[in-house]
């Protein structure tokens, strides 16, 4: 008998059974839109009725957070985090997510693995409110060492032309509201590897693995209110490089760092590396996961909004003039 593809590390009916898994998940995260089901060579989305309707994209992965992952061998939260990076990017458009598409890639399928990945993955769409709308899974013998895998996301979005927040309408004296972070998210893990090496075990492991938050219900929330002038998601780069991406150049953000208590993990690495504070800023979000920029006739509407949706928002800071940066104070 000759060589077969299972000989050469690949196994179809391992993927296969995979599929088989995942067709319950994903459609569990059905919404308004989806045509046909999982399995087919491309999902179908139809657009809803808008008046003129912009499509919102964005990608992600999860970093080296996924070598906790491994290590742990926890497999079903980084599914959470991938949606979440994902989600939250096109989220301060003004966009509403609508379908979610992934991309698992591993040296050799260990299907119950994948499910436990996949299983996250479609929690995550269900935070989001959107469809996990299809996927790939590639099995590449040799690439990947025993036991990794990666991973990459794909959302798209919509929003309507005349609503979509791209900072050209915040001014002077704009209040920042800020939402708590669930830890690190998916950001500054090779740094936290390095400061935390030999610590990554016990109650320091949880607060790493904890999965990124989805803030689509709190937007949605806000959104609502109305005044919300424009918002930033707090990843790499941290309050120091991403706020300033919505201010132009003549504004300044001006944080006040009283007004909340830096999480434990981050004054656990930061001790245990020496990281200076300034490298901290721009590493991780310290404890802020989102930013809403709001007009001042708006901040108490928007705040009591997301409130009522359960979260615990604090005023931040506030918009300046300046020169496109942030002012910690």
């Amino acid at each position: 008998m000759g060589m077969t593809y299972r000989d050469a590390g690949v196994d179809i009916d391992a993927g296969e059974e995979l599929v088989r898994r995942i067709k319950p998940l994903a459609a569990a995260t059905t919404r308004p839109g989806v045509l046909g089901s999982l399995g087919g060579f491309a999902g179908l989305f139809a657009l809803p009725k808008m008046h003129d309707p912009v499509l919102v994209s964005g990608t992600d992965g999860v970093g080296t957070k996924l070598k906790l992952a491994f290590s742990a061998d926890r497999h079903d939260t980084v599914g959470i985090d991938l949606v979440a990076m994902c989600v939250n990017d096109v989220l301060t458009i003004g966009a509403e997510p609508l379908f979610f598409l992934d991309y698992f890639a591993t040296g050799e399928l260990d299907v119950g693995r994948a499910e436990a990945v996949v299983r996250g993955i479609a929690e995550g769409c269900k935070q989001a409110g959107c469809a996990l709308l299809g996927g790939e899974t590639a099995e590449l013998p040799g690439f990947y060492g025993g036991g990794e895998y990666d991973l990459a996301g794909f959302v798209v979005g919509v929003v309507e032309r005349d609503a979509i927040l791209d900072g050209s309408n915040v001014r002077e004296g704009d209040a920042l509201i800020a939402l708590p972070s669930s830890g690190l998210h998916s950001n500054g893990f090779s740094l936290a590897r390095r400061a935390l090496e030999g610590q990554l075990k016990g109650e320091v492991l949880d607060a790493l693995l904890t999965p990124t938050r989805i803030y689509a219900p709190a937007v949605r929330a806000a959104l609502a209110a109305g005044g919300v002038t424009a918002m930033a998601h707090i990843t790499g780069g941290g309050l120091t490089d991403n706020v300033p991406r919505v201010l132009g150049d003549s504004l300044d953000a001006h944080i006040d760092t009283t007004s909340w208590q830096l999480p434990t993990i981050f004054q656990r690495i930061s001790d245990a590396g020496s990281v200076e504070t300034s490298e901290m800023r721009r590493t991780f979000n310290l404890g802020v996961g989102y930013v809403f920029v709001v007009a001042a006739a708006h901040e108490g509407t928007v705040m009591k909004a997301l409130q009522e949706a359960g979260e615990s928002p604090w005023r931040v800071g506030e918009v300046r003039a300046g020169e496109g940066r942030v002012v910690y104070r």
